[in-house]
């Protein structure tokens, strides 16, 4: 689809800024704002610093990590104001298919909720799957807006811009905001994100052929040790359950202890990231490996027994 620069895009300081300003955009405290459990973090903690009250809908393994509408109350769904979502997902890793996006946007409409959908790895997919845009949807520009970084795909972690797309009036009520707390991105940035865009294909084919074989590697690795997990067909992650002995964050805390590697709990990601941890392919194969090799020389594998405290 066509957009309007002028009133369908707004650069911000990265997306991350940018998510959690439009919940101070658009809700008043004690409004209800929809999120899914596990979620990446800006996604609740902007309207929690915004005075929202967070219905967190927890995701499923068995349903794919996919949100289930169907398993929103009635009156919360009708009290809701916006609902954040995010696939490919982190940190699950889940896509959607496109019938999940005309799910959703059909029912944003009938309970009139705003989408906030964040599509920050559009260009991280493997095996042939390409991410839905939201804006693809009929209805979708009516009702949403879609956020994207240059962290990711651009390896620009830190230089702080992404952009926001979709419709113009929810977008004016950031813009409106960000007016009045800041200057926009500094000009050198701004010159290497245009350059970043303009790149050719093969660039993006060089990261996604990168992380997918990253992806192979450890998940590679892991299954020597015990751990058998689903490929992901998108996403810089590995969502990794842990031993059934222990839970995210004692189990994070042991490995890191034990072998100094570092993987995030799913439970800061919310209730339902419990159980999983969150593995990232920043690093080369080699190093991937070594990881794995340290847990292999202490003792860790999927069906270890809690240690004492």
């Amino acid at each position: 689809m066509e957009l309007d620069p002028d009133n369908e895009a707004l650069p911000l300081l990265g997306s991350k800024e940018g998510l959690a300003h439009l919940a101070l955009a658009y809700v008043n405290p004690g409004d209800t704002v929809l999120v899914p459990s596990p979620s990446y973090p800006a996604h609740f903690r902007g309207p929690l610093i915004a005075g929202a009250e967070v219905y967190e809908i927890i995701l499923k393994p068995e349903q794919d990590w996919l949100i289930d509408l169907d398993s929103i109350p009635e009156d919360v769904a009708h009290r809701a104001k916006i609902l954040y979502f995010n696939y490919p997902s982190n940190p699950t890793t889940a896509s959607a298919p496109r019938s999940f996006f005309e799910e959703v946007v059909a029912w944003a409409h009938e309970y009139k909720v705003m989408l906030v959908h964040d599509l920050c790895y559009a260009e991280l997919s493997f095996d042939g799957f390409k991410p839905t845009s939201l804006l693809e949807i009929p209805g979708g520009n009516e009702i949403g807006v879609e956020f994207h970084t240059l962290s990711k795909t651009y390896n620009m972690a830190g230089w702080r811009v992404g952009f926001v797309v979709g419709n113009s009036d929810i977008i004016q009520g950031l813009r409106t905001l960000k007016t009045n707390l800041d200057y926009g991105i500094f000009s050198a940035i701004q010159k290497a994100a245009e350059a970043a865009l303009g790149l050719p294909d093969t660039y993006i084919q060089g990261v996604q052929e990168r992380y997918r074989d990253r992806r192979d590697c450890l998940i590679e690795a892991l299954s020597e040790i015990g751990w058998q997990v689903k490929p992901s067909n998108a996403t810089m992650y590995l969502w990794v359950p842990v031993p059934p002995s222990m839970n995210s964050t004692s189990f994070a805390l042991y490995v890191l202890r034990t072998t100094g590697v570092v993987v995030t709990p799913g439970n800061a990601f919310g209730h339902g990231g419990e159980g999983y941890i969150r593995m990232s392919l920043i690093a080369p194969c080699d190093r991937l490996r070594y990881a794995v090799s340290l847990w292999k020389k202490a003792g860790i594998h999927f069906d270890m027994t809690a240690p004492e405290s």
